[in-house]
């Protein structure tokens, strides 16, 4: 569902072809696909790419796919795409896009929800399913600047434990001291499990807080009645609205 036939033109944000490079599962519904950019530029955590699919018939869908590599990993991006099954883009990358395949993307894109090692900390991050993508960037880039002095803790709310994204990676960045990760599952919860298990209220949000020493910044990413709902109770808390900031998308079911 691309068209070779259209070249797309080197501009500032002009469409390039990006050749998928890896197709790495995540879990049972989102798959992280490597692309090889002809002209990479250098982004900063938080941007996003537009996706471009062209039909032979002219028609095309595009939709918006936050990075969730680093900067230091030049030349290339990593998407992090979940499938949803009313969509015009994931079902097709999630069915048909493989390794060596060309796909038009335009990027980077955004500025207000970006994060650098620059920025400091301490850092609140508060992901609702899929919102780990953009912030999973800015912990990346955290570890691959070696800024590890930078305080930060997750707040992950997912369905069940299957439906973390990153599970195992974000559990070993966990052994880093000055970085908390916390889940919390509000569907579903295995035997055993000590974890939080309800959607991020103002106690869990109370008690972040004075876990991480108060934090200078928050970042909220998920569907747009969980950011919302997130962003109002850290004001509640006594955080000011300019050191929160967010970015949601359309429903995808509620983590």
């Amino acid at each position: 569902m691309t068209s070779p036939e259209s070249r797309p033109t080197r501009t500032a944000l002009g469409w390039q072809l990006a050749t998928v490079r890896r197709v790495k599962l995540e879990n049972h519904r989102a798959k992280t696909f490597t692309f090889t950019l002809p002209h990479w530029r250098p982004f900063k955590p938080g941007q996003h790419f537009d996706v471009r699919l062209t039909a032979p018939d002219g028609y095309q869908a595009q939709r918006s796919y936050s990075i969730a590599s680093p900067p230091e990993t030049e030349g290339e991006i990593d998407l992090t795409i979940e499938m949803l099954e009313d969509g015009e883009v994931s079902p097709f990358f999630h069915s048909e896009v493989q390794e060596g395949d060309e796909i038009e993307l335009r990027g980077p894109i955004g500025g207000p929800f970006t994060w650098t090692v620059r920025t400091g900390g301490p850092v609140l991050l508060a992901a609702g399913g899929s919102g780990i993508v953009p912030l999973m960037s800015m912990l990346r880039h955290r570890q691959a600047s070696g800024a590890i002095d930078i305080n930060m803790l997750l707040l992950y709310s997912a369905r069940s434990l299957e439906d973390v994204i990153y599970r195992q990676e974000l559990d070993q960045m966990a052994a880093d001291p000055n970085l908390i990760v916390r889940y919390t599952l509000t569907r579903s919860r295995p035997e055993g499990w000590t974890g939080y298990g309800r959607r991020i209220d103002q106690p869990m949000l109370e008690e972040a807080l004075a876990d991480l020493g108060e934090a200078s910044l928050a970042y909220v990413c998920g569907p747009t009645p969980f950011v919302e709902s997130v962003a109002d109770t850290l004001v509640t808390t006594g955080m000011l609205p300019a050191q929160i900031r967010t970015e949601r998308f359309g429903p995808t079911g509620t983590p």
